[in-house]
């Protein structure tokens, strides 16, 4: 019966440092993935805004 819970012991260790892991790299590549996208998104936008303010553009009613 000792070493059952032993056991069930090590390998509810081991399953929680496996999650842990994979947790833990999906939370770094997720910063990393908006980190850029927001890089991208600031410089679209000023690209735009440089770009596009020669031009007087209306919305007309």
């Amino acid at each position: 019966m000792f070493w059952k819970i032993v056991g069930a012991l090590l390998l509810a260790w081991v399953a929680f440092m496996v999650i842990g892991s994979v947790v833990g790299f999906l939370v770094k590549a997720v910063f990393w993935i908006a980190l850029i996208g927001g890089a991208v998104f600031l410089g679209t936008a000023a690209y735009g805004a440089i770009k596009g303010g020669k031009t007087n553009k209306q919305i007309r009613s």
